[in-house]
């Protein structure tokens, strides 16, 4: 058993029991007090079945990332001391960390081939947070840990910081929270922040990336507020017709080889299908989510343009 493996099973005692304990609740909830977010028990088992096959396959493979996580630690810079502000440093680093892999989720096909299943519902609960891909050590975004080493901590809290992370995410997926007070919305993520990242609104693609520090959404210019009169529409650019699992989760990487497989396309077209923002083709037969924003801006700026120009109301524009 991994070192992982036993930070997963230690705080997978005290957590798997709160989150499904949530998840019963919440629908409980939803069912007689809420208008939002009841959602379908056949969604939701998909999704909590998804969790624990994700569970088992992920921690059979984090040897990968954790062997490469001790291997680096006979090159740190300096060994930090264990204290609480070095955990709380590392806290915030390794919430860097996840910032960059979650953004580069989104804009590389390979990684979104494993990211994909996390956001393939169609609803928006706490059963969702356990929708997850089951081949995150194969992506090769875990080795950005790397660096959180080499500089100077323990390999032991660089995975303590990762497994609390997506325990603070897991409370974000949910529609029960407007909006919390206006200073912890402007530094932490938070309920409303998330339901933008899973919004397949074009002006919501390809936003707030932070898991839990919405600061670096702001920082690097991919922060979106949630609008009341744009209702969130949760799920894929184009969502899944199905309910399968093995569906949700390897249609992706069947794509991929069907992309890379064709006939008459030169090698770097092939791989910019597997490198490339989803959506990219050599034929522009598809659109990327950034060419569908800009469409979607571009005719709320000629809507715009055409409201302010004096004589007959003009319509607003929306998007299809």
């Amino acid at each position: 058993m991994t070192l992982e493996n036993i930070v997963n099973s230690n705080i997978a005692l005290i957590v798997i029991p709160i989150y499904f304990a949530s998840i019963f609740g919440e629908s409980i909830f939803n069912h007689f007090f809420h208008e939002r977010g009841a959602g379908d028990w056949k969604d939701n088992t998909v999704s909590m079945g998804m969790g624990l096959v994700s569970a088992v396959t992920n921690g059979a493979t984090a040897f990968i990332s954790v062997v490469a996580l001790f291997w680096v630690q006979q090159f740190q810079f300096y060994a930090i001391p264990l204290s609480i502000g070095a955990l709380v440093v590392c806290f915030v680093l390794d919430d860097l960390r996840y910032y960059w892999h979650h953004r580069i989720a989104h804009r590389c096909r390979w990684v979104w081939a494993m990211h994909v299943a996390h956001h393939s519902s169609t609803q928006y609960n706490f059963s969702v947070a356990l929708r997850q891909g089951w081949t995150k050590h194969f992506t090769g975004t875990m080795m950005f840990k790397l660096p959180l080493v080499l500089i100077g901590f323990d390999p032991v809290i660089v995975l303590f910081c990762g497994v609390i992370n997506p325990t603070y995410q897991f409370f974000l997926h949910t529609e029960l929270v407007n909006k919390l007070p206006r200073w912890f919305e402007a530094i932490f993520n938070t309920p409303s922040h998330h339901r933008v990242h899973h919004g397949r609104n074009p002006r919501y693609l390809d936003a707030n990336y932070a898991g839990t520090l919405i600061i670096w959404d702001k920082m690097f210019g991919t922060f979106v507020a949630e609008e009341d009169e744009d209702k969130v529409d949760y799920g894929l650019v184009k969502n899944l017709e199905t309910l399968n699992p093995f569906v949700i989760v390897f249609h992706e990487y069947w794509g991929i080889a069907k992309d890379i497989s064709q006939r008459r396309i030169t090698l770097g077209q092939r791989f910019l299908y597997l490198l490339a923002p989803p959506g990219w083709c050599h034929d522009g037969s598809r659109q990327s989510s950034e060419q569908i924003k800009a469409e979607y801006f571009a005719k709320e700026a000629i809507a715009e343009r055409a409201n302010a120009t004096p004589g007959p109301a003009a319509t607003r524009s929306t998007y299809a």
